[in-house]
């Protein structure tokens, strides 16, 4: 297979990402030059999604172009046997002569051995610890001194050096900005209680008083239960003391957790770099298709939300998604048309050579570059996206606070599952007047049209999930 006939595939995804917590998505102080080289010499997705905004569903719709009701992986409890059978498209590119590799974070079963599909494993259980990581590479476990964000760096720069006769794909996924977890005997998440968030030792004091300015949407809990009525049990039971010292733990929603943040992405930036120069230095960075996103959102008190991210809000559910290869994709573009996740897997197939299996919901976003079908961009591109959330025991105060959402360019309606006669509780916002989600219209007359088309097309996009 000739090196001008297909690309390298780069996905570099990040743990707890939110759409604008890089240089390049509008971040006010983070410094994240080799980023934001990404977007400005690629293409700048300013309104991408995650179907399921948790770790463990996303990341099994990232690999398999699929909604999670239909690949199984509704929450991020003891999926370790249906990761092994997912229709990852790994398993397709090696059909089509890919090396391939995934280095970083799994988190589909807390068991971090090598899954199908991938000719070279780096990875950990669970969550995994920032520093003096336990690695499993190609099944073999191993303590190693360090910060584990440097230590993925190092193993994917070597990943990229070797020396092959076939294109690669490596799916790089990094523990940050996640912070420092373990799981309870009792199967409940437990974060550090002395600071969750920990960045390289360079790096700390980096951003010392920056400020982050809160959208206008940060208020407190009472003032949100008043337009969205649905919360008010959820922010009771959430209003306990162990539920407080969680957050607490984390500097939740507050200005520090945020620098603390940004501090951890210093070295994954560095890393992008560094992964950047390999490839330069043997001649394939412009053959290369480098996609970087986040694996779900991430709220900073939005809604009243903090060390939060499940929920169909813009804050969880928009990603950042950037991607660069200049041979197809012209430097400076900006795609405003609604992406979704799941079109990561039939785009890498298509640049393969590939065609993408019928089970992959998603689609190849090379039409919305013009190279697709004859070099026209295509029409009929998505209308509308389908997001959902499966409740967990996991995290008690969520429990009955499943929904689904059908987003448009201009309207959102999130059903709760099972709350409430006829949708007395759910949501309807106007995005065009109300950007911020604070105005429900679901009892508005004048929004009866927009409500009841809403309800059908949302009927419609649940029912092609599951495949009916």
């Amino acid at each position: 297979m000739a090196r001008a006939d297909v690309p390298n595939l780069l996905i570099i995804l990040i743990d707890d990402l939110r759409f604008d917590e890089f240089g390049a998505g509008g971040h006010p102080y983070m410094k994240t030059p080799h980023i934001d080289r990404i977007a400005h010499e690629g293409a700048l997705c300013t309104r991408a999604f995650h179907p399921t905004p948790l770790c463990s569903p996303n990341r099994a719709s990232i690999v398999t172009g699929q909604y999670a009701s239909r690949h199984g992986i509704i929450d991020n409890v003891a999926r370790d046997a249906a990761s092994h059978r997912l229709p990852n498209y790994h398993l397709a590119l090696q059909k089509l002569g890919y090396e391939t590799a995934h280095i970083g974070k799994w988190h589909m079963g807390n068991e971090g051995g090598p899954r199908p599909g991938y000719d070279h494993w780096v990875s950990f259980n669970g969550h995994g610890n920032l520093f003096e990581p336990e690695l499993n590479e190609n099944g073999v476990y191993q303590r190693y001194p360090g910060y584990i964000t440097d230590l993925l760096n190092a193993r994917a720069v070597e990943f990229v050096e070797k020396k092959r006769d076939r294109p690669f794909a490596l799916f790089f996924a990094h523990k940050a900005v996640h912070p420092d977890a373990f799981q309870a005997a009792d199967g409940k998440l437990t974060l550090d209680p002395n600071n969750g968030y920990k960045c390289a030792p360079r790096h700390v004091g980096l951003y010392e008083g920056a400020m982050f300015p809160p959208r206008p949407n940060v208020i407190s809990t009472a003032e949100v239960v008043k337009d969205k009525p649905v919360w008010r049990e959820a922010f009771e039971i959430k209003a306990t003391e162990t539920s407080q010292a969680l957050l607490e733990s984390v500097k939740s929603g507050d200005q520090e957790e945020m620098r603390l943040r940004a501090r951890m992405m210093a070295s994954v930036d560095e890393g992008v770099g560094e992964i950047f120069a390999a490839l330069e230095k043997k001649g394939e960075l412009d053959d290369t298709f480098v996609l970087f996103l986040g694996d779900n959102g991430y709220f900073f008190g939005e809604h009243g939300l903090g060390l939060e991210r499940r929920f169909a809000y813009e804050e969880g559910i928009r990603s950042p998604f950037v991607f660069r290869y200049p041979k197809r994709v012209k430097a400076g573009t900006q795609i405003d048309d609604l992406v979704l996740v799941l079109d990561i897997a039939p785009t890498c197939i298509e640049l393969a050579g590939g065609t993408p299996g019928a089970q992959i919901q998603g689609r190849s976003l090379l039409p919305l570059l013009g190279e697709s079908s004859g070099g026209a961009r295509m029409g009929g591109w998505r209308e509308s996206i389908l997001c959902e959330y499966f409740s967990e025991n996991a995290m008690p105060w969520l429990i009955g606070m499943s929904y689904k959402a059908v987003r448009t360019d201009r309207h959102k309606l999130i059903h709760w599952v099972n709350r409430g006669d006829a949708g007395e509780l759910d949501e309807l916002y106007d995005l065009e007047r109300d950007p911020y989600e604070m105005h429900n219209v679901i009892g508005d007359p004048g929004y009866d049209k927009i409500r009841r088309a809403l309800t059908a097309q949302l009927g419609r996009l649940v029912a092609e999930s599951v495949g009916l």
